[in-house]
C-alpha cells in the first residue's frame, strides 16, 4: 500500500503534537511510568495482532529477541524515562528544544546508513527550525538557568534524545533486513513496557491505572494514535526518506502543541512565538519540499 509522504509526515506530527496535552490527562491520576507501561504494553500487543491479522510472521526469530529488547529499552524505556525526569528539572519547552537536535543526528545517520547526502538545503531548514524552536520558547530558555539542577534536566534531557536517535538506528538496521515493521515495533514497545515495569516494581512505583474516563479515554489515544499509528508512519517516512527528514517533524511538533496549550492551557504567546513558528513551518516546508520533476 502506497501512502503519499506528506501524509507520513504529518499524522506523526499532528499526533504527537496534541499527545503533549493529552498526557496531562494520565499524570493527573497515575504516576508517569505507570501510563508508560500501559500504554507501550497494550500498542505492543495490537500491533502484534495487526502483523498476525496481516499474515506476517509475527514471531521472529529467536536472534533478533535481544535487538528488539535493546530497542524496546532504549526507545522506549530510557528516551520517555530522560523526558519526564527531565521536566521535573527544566520547562517543557526546553526539552523540546533539545529534541528538535534530532534533526542533525537522523540527518547524519540516514547519511550513513541510507547513503543519503547530506544536502545544503537540508541543514540550513534544519538550522533555521532549531533557531525557530528555540524563538518559540525563548522566555522558558532564558529562566532555565534559574532553576536549580537545571544542568542536571538538560543532561538528561540530551540523553533521552541520545536514547531516540540510537533507537530509531537501530529499528531501521533491523527493518533494512526484512524485518517487518509492525513487528518489530510490536516487540520492541512490548520490552520497553516490561522494561519500565520492572523499574517501576523495582523503586515502589503503583502500575494502577486511573480510575475516571479522561484517564481511560486519554490512554486509549495514546495507545492506538500517539503509539500505534503515529510511530508506523513515522518509521515508514524514514524508510522512504531517510531519518533525517523523519525527524523534521520534532521542529514543527512544539509548534502546534503550543497552539493546542493556548486553546485548553491558558498559554500566552510572545512577540517571539510567530517569528520562532514561521521559521518553523517555512523550514519544514522548504526541507521536505521535493525538487520539481521528481517522484513523491
Amino acid at each position: 500500500m502506497n501512502i503519499h509522504p506528506a501524509l507520513l509526515f504529518w499524522t506523526p506530527t499532528l499526533i504527537w503534537a496534541s499527545t503533549w496535552h493529552v498526557i496531562l490527562y494520565q499524570l493527573a491520576e497515575t504516576p508517569a511510568l505507570a501510563g508508560v507501561v500501559w500504554r507501550f504494553g497494550a500498542a505492543g500487543m495490537l500491533l502484534l495482532g495487526l502483523a498476525a491479522w496481516r499474515g506476517e510472521d509475527w514471531r521472529l526469530a529467536p536472534g533478533l529477541h535481544p535487538r528488539l529488547a535493546l530497542i524496546g529499552l532504549v526507545q522506549y524505556g530510557l528516551n520517555y524515562w530522560g523526558v519526564y525526569e527531565a521536566e521535573r528539572h527544566i520547562p517543557s519547552g526546553l526539552v523540546a528544544v533539545l529534541f528538535s537536535l534530532m534533526v542533525f543526528v537522523n540527518g547524519v545517520t540516514g547519511a550513513w546508513l541510507f547513503a543519503r547526502p547530506l544536502t545544503r538545503r537540508f541543514v540550513i531548514c534544519a538550522v533555521l527550525g532549531v533557531l525557530g524552536v528555540a524563538l518559540v520558547f525563548w522566555p522558558e530558555l532564558r529562566a532555565a538557568g534559574a532553576r536549580p539542577q537545571s544542568l542536571l534536566g538538560m543532561g538528561l534531557g540530551l540523553a533521552a534524545v541520545a536514547a531516540a536517535c540510537t533507537g530509531n538506528v537501530l529499528t531501521l538496521q533491523l527493518s533494512q533486513r526484512g524485518v517487518s515493521m509492525v513487528s518489530l515495533l510490536g516487540w520492541s514497545m512490548g520490552y520497553g513496557a516490561l522494561a519500565l515495569g520492572a523499574y517501576a516494581l523495582g523503586s515502589g512505583a503503583s502500575l494502577a491505572p486511573g480510575n475516571s474516563p479522561a484517564w481511560w479515554g486519554s490512554w486509549a489515544y495514546l495507545t492506538l494514535f500517539g503509539s500505534v499509528a503515529a510511530f508506523l508512519a513515522y518509521f515508514r517516512l524514514a524508510q522512504l526518506r531517510g531519518p533525517g527528514a523523519a525527524a523534521l517533524t520534532a521542529v514543527i511538533i512544539p509548534v502546534i502543541a503550543l497552539g493546542i496549550s493556548a486553546a485548553f492551557e491558558n498559554w500566552t504567546p510572545h512577540p517571539g512565538t510567530w517569528v520562532g513558528a514561521a521559521l518553523c513551518i517555512l523550514a519544514v516546508g522548504f526541507a521536505v519540499r521535493r525538487p520539481a520533476g521528481k517522484d513523491s
